[in-house]
C-alpha cells in the first residue's frame, strides 16, 4: 500500500506543477494506457452464459428485491435504498430504515455491484448474497429475523413454487439463505455495458477533448491508483485523508469505516474505494453522503487524498471523464407480487 501513496504523491506533484504525464500523448497512446488500468464491462453475463445462475433464480430475485414483506414493517424493499430506477442508490446521505430510524452510511449502488471486491463501505459482506441478508437483519434497515422472512415466504403459494423451480435440488427450498442467493442473481444482472468510456477502450472514439483531457488528469494524478479495473474502484481500502483529513462534515469521527470489521488499528478510517460506475447519477457523494456536487466530490479528492488543489478547468476536465462512465442500464419491470394471505405475519 506504501508503494500506491507514494505513486500518488509524486504523480500529484507533477500535476500541481502544471506537467501532465500525458499532456503530449495522442489519443491511441492515451487509449492503451487506459486499457492497461480499466477494464470494459463485459455485454454478455458470464453467470448466465455458463449456467451458473438460472432464469428462475433470476425472476425469483427479482420479485424478492421489489418485495417490502421481506422487512417487518413491510414497507421497505431492497429496492428502497437500491433504486433501480435512481442509479440503483436512494439519492439521499444516508437510508432511512425501520421507525424512521436514519442509517449511518450513504448508501452504495446495486450497479454493477457484482464487479467489486466485497460489499459495503467497509468490506463486510464477502458477496452480494452475504449483503442481501445484512439490511434485512439490521434493526436501522429492515429489523426483521430469518425465521420470520421464512414463514412470510411460506405463507405464498406462489412463493413456494417459485422457491422449487429456482432451487429444485433442495431438500428445503424456501429458506433465508435462498432468498439470498436468489437476490444475488438477480442483481448480478444488474450490469451498465457501453459506457462511453467501454466504446472508448474498446477502440471507439467516443470521448471529446476535454474528456480525454480529464481521463488523462485522472491517470497522471493519481486518481486511478486507487479507482482503477472494470468498476473504476471498489477493488481495495484505503484512509479516507491519505495527505490530509476532511471535515467531520464529511468524515464523520465517529465512524471508522473497516476498523468496525477487522479491529485493527491501521483501518481506522479506511473505506472501500467507491466505484465511480455512473458517479453522475449516485450523488450525494462519500459514505457520510454530504457531498451533492461531483466537482466539489472531485476537488475534495485531490486535496484530500492528493495533496492537490486541482483548478477549475482541472476539476472540470475531470469531472466531464466521469461522466463517460455512464452505461447502458438494463429496464427492469417492476414485479407482480404473490398475494399474502391468512398465514402471512402482519406489519409490525
Amino acid at each position: 500500500m506504501y508503494r500506491f501513496y507514494t505513486h500518488m504523491i509524486s504523480t500529484a506533484l507533477l500535476l500541481a506543477s502544471g506537467t501532465s504525464a500525458w499532456a503530449a500523448e495522442d489519443t491511441e497512446q492515451l487509449r492503451r494506457d487506459a486499457n492497461r488500468l480499466f477494464d470494459p464491462i463485459p455485454t454478455q453475463h458470464p453467470r448466465i452464459e455458463d449456467g451458473e445462475i438460472t432464469s428462475a433464480q433470476i425472476e425469483l430475485g427479482r420479485k424478492l428485491f421489489f418485495d417490502p414483506r421481506l422487512s417487518r414493517s413491510q414497507i421497505i424493499s431492497c429496492n428502497s435504498c437500491h433504486n433501480v430506477g435512481t442509479g440503483g442508490a436512494d439519492n439521499v446521505p444516508t437510508s432511512i430504515g425501520h421507525g424512521w430510524q436514519k442509517g449511518p452510511r450513504n448508501s452504495p449502488t446495486v450497479l454493477n455491484a457484482v464487479f467489486n471486491v466485497a460489499q459495503f463501505w467497509d468490506g463486510r459482506a464477502q458477496d452480494l448474497a452475504a449483503q442481501a441478508k445484512g439490511p434485512v437483519q439490521a434493526s436501522v434497515e429492515m429489523n426483521n429475523t430469518p425465521e420470520r422472512v421464512e414463514q412470510t415466504l411460506e405463507s405464498m403459494p406462489e412463493y413456494v413454487d417459485a422457491f422449487d423451480q429456482a432451487f429444485p435440488d433442495s431438500d428445503a427450498p424456501v429458506s433465508f439463505d435462498h432468498m439470498a442467493s436468489a437476490i444475488e442473481a438477480f442483481e448480478t444482472t444488474l450490469v451498465t455495458p457501453n459506457a462511453r468510456f467501454d466504446r472508448f477502450l474498446r477502440g471507439e472514439d467516443t470521448l471529446d477533448a476535454e474528456e480525454q483531457e480529464g481521463l488523462s488528469l485522472f491517470m497522471s494524478s493519481g486518481c486511478a491508483a486507487c479507482h482503477n479495473g472494470m468498476n473504476v474502484g471498489g477493488q481495495a481500502y484505503y484512509p479516507f485523508g491519505v495527505v490530509e483529513r476532511p471535515g467531520a462534515d464529511i468524515l464523520p469521527e465517529d465512524d471508522k469505516g473497516r476498523f468496525a470489521v477487522t479491529q485493527t488499528a491501521t483501518d481506522e478510517y479506511v473505506f472501500r474505494a467507491g466505484p465511480l460506475r455512473n458517479i453522475a447519477r449516485t450523488a450525494p457523494y462519500f459514505h457520510s453522503g454530504q457531498v451533492w456536487d461531483l466537482e466539489q466530490a472531485v476537488a475534495i479528492m485531490g486535496s484530500s487524498q492528493l495533496g492537490v488543489e486541482l483548478d477549475d478547468s482541472q476539476v472540470s476536465a475531470i469531472t466531464a471523464f466521469l461522466h463517460t462512465l455512464t452505461g447502458e442500464q438494463p429496464e427492469v419491470a417492476v414485479p407482480i407480487l404473490p398475494a399474502s394471505t391468512q398465514d402471512t405475519p402482519r406489519p409490525e
